[in-house]
């Protein structure tokens, strides 16, 4: 049977297990040391029988307070919270018309005939996009599973950001 009680200092109510009457605990709330009753100074609550499905939320006690909130009322559309910015200069320049693209090439997809084709390849993706339409080139690291070994393999490639 449990021992109900408040503090006496904060009236934090406190449910301890009645093996710990008698003994001294620091408040959780106030952190003031106080000693357990030997018996409840509060009635235990009733539990109603369960008549019917109960809703946990409704039945909580955050469910119980009762909050006045306000919802702003605007009599003209409210403004934007984000703000688009405009273009630099340098992409107006450039063209807006042509959306941002990427392009990756992987070291390990460039082997032809047991040669290694990767720089070609990627030379010749460049020449095809152009240098004005080129916004950026970064080298990329990547693991793998081969199929043929098993084994988690390292390999490198190039990720290529362009207008096209």
């Amino acid at each position: 049977m449990d021992i109900i009680f408040d503090c006496p200092n904060c009236q934090q109510e406190l449910v301890v297990d009645s093996a710990g009457a008698g003994t001294e605990i620091d408040c959780p709330a106030c952190g003031e040391t106080i000693t357990i009753p030997r018996q409840s100074t509060k009635a235990a609550p009733e539990v109603a029988p369960l008549t019917g499905p109960v809703n946990p939320i409704a039945a909580s006690a955050a469910a119980k307070v009762e909050k006045h909130l306000k919802v702003p009322v605007r009599d003209k559309p409210s403004e934007p919270l984000i703000k688009q910015t405009n273009a630099p200069a340098e992409v107006v320049a450039k063209g807006t018309n042509k959306k941002i693209r990427l392009h990756t090439i992987r070291h390990a997809t460039c082997f032809e005939s047991g040669h290694d084709r990767f720089d070609d390849k990627v030379t010749e993706f460049l020449n095809e996009v152009g240098e004005a339409n080129l916004i950026g080139v970064h080298t990329v690291n990547y693991t793998y599973v081969d199929i043929a070994s098993q084994k988690m393999l390292s390999d490198f490639g190039v990720l290529i950001i362009y207008r096209g």
